[in-house]
């Protein structure tokens, strides 16, 4: 008998199918329910997005409408949910406050209580349980970084979409369009992305019929790792170290020769560039005019540049979106948790797709210890 190939990471591996994205090869476009995810940046609002992920079309004038009332009735910062986060020691990585939130968001919700043979809900309740978190996100992630900046909460506005009110609530001012627009496209360009790994621990959780807001918990201390959700906050630390592009050979020289691991480079599914970098960079290209801050472009074109060259690698969508992000005002320990505001739409579409065709995901493993052996007298 032959040993069974191993696949570390599963890579390679096909576990199931789903229709709410791929990666066209042909056209090396990431597809939203078979739309261009660029296309979607473009003339989309995030809430049209979202809806597209849930509910496999993009919503009507009337039902975008709704959806954005709907949105909009949960947008407040639960009391219990801002005094659970006020415990979370300042110290700690905001992710720990989101993670915290949501589960506490799920221990209240009264549609999961009762017996855990109850807890995967309905396709309807799922649905509605989504929406709230995707509603309640926004107020968990700009509450946090007003907290370590010792400032005080800030209520939503009802009379913004999803996007500016986010702005609002994070920096207490009405944003400008080109800001809102920029943090709007990222949003959508971070909403879904396949069998990802935190999209993957969300179905492996729900494939034991467990609830949507424990596979969402699950799904973000998978986005916490620094390969994962991580890595646009360390971006933001490379550009910090470097300083300037005047830099960026002598430390790409120190870096590669102690084989460092340069983040926001390379991806797992893209070979030919990640499809989803123009429509962010010009993004940033905008905030950068608008901001009046070349001097991020040159670095971020410097590196860019120098370590295509050297290692033929090519920017992902961590790269552009971190000083994005540090232009429109966000600290660098709030990018991750921007991360999961975005994603919650993907993984929510995923625990209803995994839920309404479901195997319990237990893969195999092959045993490498020592052989059989017993305790001795």
């Amino acid at each position: 008998m032959t040993d069974p190939e191993i696949k570390k990471g599963l890579a390679g591996v096909v576990v199931d199918t789903t229709a709410i994205s791929k990666v066209n090869p042909e056209t090396n476009s990431l597809l939203y329910r078979g739309y261009p995810v660029q296309e979607l940046a473009a003339t989309q609002p995030f809430e049209a997005v979202a809806y597209l992920l849930w509910n496999g079309e993009l919503p009507t004038a009337v039902q975008l409408a709704t959806l954005r009332a709907t949105e909009r009735e949960h947008r407040a910062l639960a009391e219990n949910v801002r005094t659970a986060i006020d415990l979370v020691p300042l110290e700690a990585h905001p992710m720990d406050e989101v993670r915290t939130a949501v589960s506490l968001l799920g221990a209240s919700d009264a549609v999961g209580s009762g017996s855990v043979l109850d807890a995967s809900g309905t396709p309807e309740q799922n649905l509605e349980r989504s929406v709230r978190l995707f509603a309640a996100l926004p107020a968990i992630v700009a509450y946090g970084q007003r907290r370590r900046r010792g400032q005080d909460l800030i209520e939503p506005r009802d009379d913004l979409d999803y996007s500016a009110n986010f702005l609002w609530m994070t920096f207490g001012e009405e944003p400008d369009p080109v800001v809102v627009d920029a943090f709007n496209r990222s949003m959508i360009l971070y909403a879904e992305h396949s069998f990802n790994a935190s999209t993957f621990t969300a179905r492996v959780i729900t494939s034991t019929l467990s609830d949507l807001y424990s596979a969402v918990v699950g799904a973000i201390g998978a986005l916490k790792g620094p390969l994962h959700g991580g890595a646009n906050e360390a971006v933001l630390h490379i550009f910090d170290e470097i300083g300037e592009a005047s830099r960026v050979n002598a430390w790409l020289d120190e870096a590669l020769a102690s084989k460092r691991k340069i983040m926001g480079f390379g991806h797992r599914v893209y070979k030919n560039g990640d499809s989803r970098v123009p429509t962010m960079k010009a993004a940033l290209d905008e905030l950068v005019a608008h901001f009046d801050r070349p001097d991020v472009a040159e670095l971020y074109t410097a590196l860019a540049d120098e370590f295509v060259a050297r290692k033929g690698i090519h920017p992902n969508l961590d790269y552009p979106s971190g000083p994005a992000y540090n232009l429109i005002g966000f600290d660098t320990l709030t990018f991750t948790p921007l991360f999961v505001a975005s994603r919650v739409t993907g993984w929510t579409a995923h625990v209803m797709e995994q839920a309404a065709s479901n195997a319990l995901i237990r893969p195999l493993s092959v045993y490498d210890g020592p052989a059989e052996r017993h305790v001795e007298d």
